[in-house]
């Protein structure tokens, strides 16, 4: 009995000597109750306080003032001019420039929402509601409020970003596994082209997966593509090379498979979490918030819902477009360099090939 408990401390003393060297479980063991605290603690919250609003027409400053004295009202107007009309309030909508526009030039004035962002959407018709007939409420690109209308461009986006950081890292660090990516390193081969000939079959396969998920939610739940095919194209490209520089990046920085889902879901959670996927932005306390600007999930989804919901042009769409770009070169431009140094002759930091158990 007394040897098989000191068997027994022997072998809690050896795992305990294991996680302490293995930094990336330590992580997922510490690191992710606290960030899962943190986000839902301050991120979960479905109430928008901050409604950016425009009033046009000709009683334009009279209503702004009135609006953003009612009791409880979350209304912040941010433009108003007294020389638009209706179609004003529906390009401002639709530019994604304001949440909730009001035309006065109509008795009584009408307040166009923007029935894309759901949750805006719900908190404003809450409150106009509160004031009676002394306001018309139109609800535009999602008249009937549907969750699927809104989350189906969000999920594309998703599973773009499984398929670029997970499934690529997952298929990268095998060929490590088993000395493909070390043979590489004798042969008259560009990393860049490497990584390009390696990230190829998942670009396609990811745009596949992209089309096939946008069809669907077309026809199973009726979700409208108002938008152009051409500006959609190049939002899902450039987040693809974004998602795809996270695979590579990951693959990089591991040595076999466990560690590439461990690394790739510290990026992955925080994009569903705090991209607007779920929480809308507008709800997360800027103490939490900053972070979703630096996810690219965040861009792709504006580029989605405002081209499949709101029909916005390209010049509409150009903040989003070009912080993918920016994280496009810099995230892929840095795996393909951390690729590099891996694919380096005589470095001794170089990976060495493993069999999987």
């Amino acid at each position: 009995m007394r040897s098989n408990l000191k068997s027994m401390r022997a072998m809690i003393l050896k795992e305990f000597r294991e996680l302490r060297r293995d930094h990336r479980t330590m992580g997922m063991l510490i690191g992710m109750p606290v960030l899962l605290l943190v986000v839902f603690g301050y991120a979960a919250n479905f109430t928008v306080d901050n409604v950016p609003t425009a009033t046009v027409g000709p009683q334009a400053e009279q209503v702004a003032q009135q609006v953003e004295v009612i009791a409880q009202a979350p209304f912040d107007v941010v433009e108003v001019d007294p020389g638009g009309n209706a179609a004003t309030a529906e390009d401002l909508l639709q530019r994604d420039s304001v949440d909730v526009a009001i035309d006065t030039g109509q008795q009584p004035p009408v307040a166009y929402i923007d029935g894309s962002s759901l949750f805006t959407a719900q908190t404003s018709i809450a409150a106009f509601n509160r004031l009676g007939d002394q306001v018309t409420v139109e609800i535009l690109f999602n008249p009937e409020l549907k969750t699927s209308w809104v989350m189906v461009p969000a999920i594309i986006g998703l599973i773009l970003t499984f398929i670029g950081t997970i499934i690529t890292s997952i298929g990268m660090v095998k060929e490590k596994q088993t000395g493909t990516i070390e043979q590489l390193a004798v042969m008259p081969i560009k990393p860049s082209t490497v990584i390009l000939g390696k990230i190829l079959p998942y670009f396609l396969l990811a745009t596949l997966d992209m089309v096939l998920v946008t069809v669907l939610g077309m026809v199973l739940f009726d979700v409208p593509f108002n938008g152009s095919v051409g500006v959609f194209a190049i939002g899902a490209g450039l987040f693809l090379f974004v998602v795809l520089g996270l695979g590579v990046f990951v693959s990089t920085i591991s040595q076999n498979v466990g560690q590439a889902i461990q690394t790739a879901f510290f990026f992955l959670l925080p994009q569903i979490l705090l991209s607007g996927f779920i929480f809308p932005l507008e709800a997360i306390p800027w103490g939490v918030r900053w972070i979703s600007y630096f996810l690219p999930l965040t861009y792709f989804t504006m580029v989605s819902q405002g081209v499949m919901l709101r029909g916005a042009p390209l010049d509409a769409l150009w903040f989003p477009l070009i912080m993918l770009a920016i994280m496009a070169v810099v995230i892929f431009t840095g795996a393909v360099l951390r690729f590099r140094r891996n694919l380096a002759p005589g470095d001794g930091r170089r990976s060495k090939p493993k069999v999987s158990a």
